[in-house]
């Protein structure tokens, strides 16, 4: 289920009382108000508030239920805190069963509510600012691929382009050693520029430049059939193309519509955290 197939989903959640705990939680080690666990102090006493709160309601079943899922709450972020990113955004109550939780790679601002149905809005706004994407990054090796939303990388794909064996090959996950065979086209070399081409009466060497450009331009071609493919498959909202001037451009132009960004910045090797800095706070 997508982070939009799961808002939706949160949106139709509802009670007739109050039995709905959603929390945020700001853990960016980044960031001096959640620094050296500064936020097990925003916990507690986010938490605690709403205690005091519903004590004073008078409302004994609701205590009741409250209290048990700040439990659980509490319980699943302590448990977890090595792990955790730069937010926590949980929304539980016990009609239904609810608990739905998101460990994120993006600011969260810290807040807690209790209602009777989830608090979305802060998550609306998160979600619109790192959408379901597919970062695109063009080199005269291959094409990266960033699967993402929420600024958290769901997947990485390398399409490496081979221009002995004519065929490009798909590499899932930045370690991964498996490859598929699919599409066809070729190009080759190792040089970190776009090929430039003669071809017409001269060297042999411009006829081979001038034939890998056409391989090459023709593998972009194939590949932006693939990620056409790929953003109705993953429900990308939008497609980032991010690569050396030529080489962007150069793909971009293979796609049906316009990219929402192009980044002219050789990030092929970078980090994904760098990549995604990039496109989408800079």
């Amino acid at each position: 289920m997508t982070l939009y197939d799961k808002i939706q989903e949160l949106k139709s959640f509802e009670c007739p009382d109050r039995c709905v705990l959603s929390v945020y939680l700001n853990t960016n080690p980044a960031d001096l108000n959640a620094q050296n666990g500064a936020w097990k102090i925003h916990l507690k006493n986010g938490l605690k508030r709403l205690d005091e709160y519903l004590k004073a309601s008078n409302n004994e079943e609701e205590m009741k239920a409250y209290k048990n899922l700040r439990k659980k709450v509490e319980k699943e972020i302590l448990d977890n805190q090595n792990e955790l990113q730069k937010g926590v955004v949980i929304f539980a109550s016990e009609q239904d069963d609810l608990w739905s939780v998101h460990y994120v790679q993006v600011p969260v601002k810290t807040s807690f509510h209790w209602e009777n149905k989830p608090e979305l809005e802060e998550l609306r706004y998160m979600y619109k600012a790192y959408p379901y994407a597919g970062i695109v990054l063009p080199g005269f090796k291959g094409i990266r691929v960033i699967d993402t939303s929420m600024g958290i990388i769901n997947e990485e794909f390398f399409y490496e382009f081979d221009s002995g064996l004519e065929v490009w090959t798909e590499q899932k996950g930045a370690r991964s050693s498996g490859r598929i065979q699919g599409g066809t086209g070729s190009s080759g070399g190792g040089g970190t520029s776009p090929v430039t081409g003669g071809g017409g009466g001269g060297s042999p060497s411009d006829d081979l430049d001038h034939r890998l450009k056409e391989n090459l331009e023709r593998f972009y071609k194939d590949m932006g059939g693939k990620m056409e493919k790929l953003k109705k498959e993953r429900k990308w909202e939008e497609i980032h193309i991010v690569g050396e001037a030529d080489h962007a451009k150069s793909f971009a132009k293979t796609l049906h519509q316009k990219p929402n960004s192009c980044v002219y910045k050789n990030l092929m090797n970078n980090d994904p955290g760098k990549i995604l800095h990039e496109v989408f706070e800079v």
